[in-house]
């Protein structure tokens, strides 16, 4: 394998061309297709860039295995290296042109996240972790914040493609609502890791995500010194889907409310 830095100085030139795609694309011929579930979409750039993105990484590192969220992926799960890519995480907001997009490129190496970038395009944002080293936002260091809950800002993810998952996601936002500044919904799951690990906000939280939603984000947070879970506090997989919960250090308190159990 080749240095480390050199493979995620390669990846980010690989998601930087892609997000000159979507921020290209014509939106008069955006070929949207209904997935399974509801609100569950894909457009044609949804493919074209997991296309481009597979062709560069597979490139970059031949050896590694590739599970995306555009194609029924069939990987060896023992691999040494798996790439688990969403090529762009908010596509309703993709679709309705509201400019709060992301890709999302993690690499799993022996069943633990240990590279992470997530790039936003319309604010050429570009954040990056490599396992042991930190996380950085175009280049420079971040952290997560220091504040307590009751200065903090919740983000949160309604689970649109599991209608039946709607008024619990909601009666958790509005709990804790209550004890916290505001609350924020962004529509990408990668992004929305991203905003903790930056400080932006202290707590992310959604009923279920797919690996692709979460792989390069939870390690970017991990890398800027949060912690994230599932919503009971157990460990977030790496392949499969899972609940999970984003806090920084002070919010370890912040588990699914004792009220949903009932």
């Amino acid at each position: 394998m080749k240095d480390i830095h050199t493979v995620l100085d390669e990846i980010i030139e690989a998601v930087r061309f892609c997000g000159k795609v979507m921020l290209e694309a014509d939106r008069t011929d955006l070929s949207i297709k209904d997935k399974a579930g509801k609100a569950n979409f894909a457009t044609v750039y949804d493919d074209r860039i997991q296309e481009i993105i597979q062709e560069k990484l597979k490139a970059i590192l031949p050896e590694a295995e590739f599970l995306g969220e555009e194609k029924d992926c069939q990987i060896d799960r023992n691999a040494e290296f798996i790439f688990v890519v969403d090529p762009i995480d908010g596509t309703i907001n993709f679709m309705k042109d509201y400019r709060c997009s992301s890709i999302s490129v993690g690499l799993i190496r022996n069943g633990k996240r240990f590279l992470g970038v997530v790039y936003n395009p319309y604010l050429d944002e570009m954040f990056t972790a490599i396992r042991g080293e930190g996380a950085h936002l175009n280049g420079r260091p971040i952290h997560v914040s220091d504040e307590p809950l009751k200065n903090g800002v919740l983000l949160f993810g309604a689970s649109p493609f599991h209608p039946e998952l709607a008024k619990a996601s909601f009666d958790i936002a509005f709990h804790y609502f209550q004890k916290c500044l505001d609350i924020r919904r962004c529509g990408s799951a990668a992004l929305d890791l991203c905003a903790i690990a930056a400080g932006r906000a202290e707590i992310f939280f959604e009923l279920i995500l797919s690996p692709w939603d979460f792989s390069a984000g939870a390690l970017i947070l991990e890398e800027a010194g949060g912690k994230v879970t599932n919503l009971e506090g157990g460990e977030l997989p790496c392949l499969e889907e899972s609940s999970l919960l984003a806090v920084n250090k002070l919010h370890e308190e912040a588990f699914l409310p004792d009220f949903l159990y009932r």
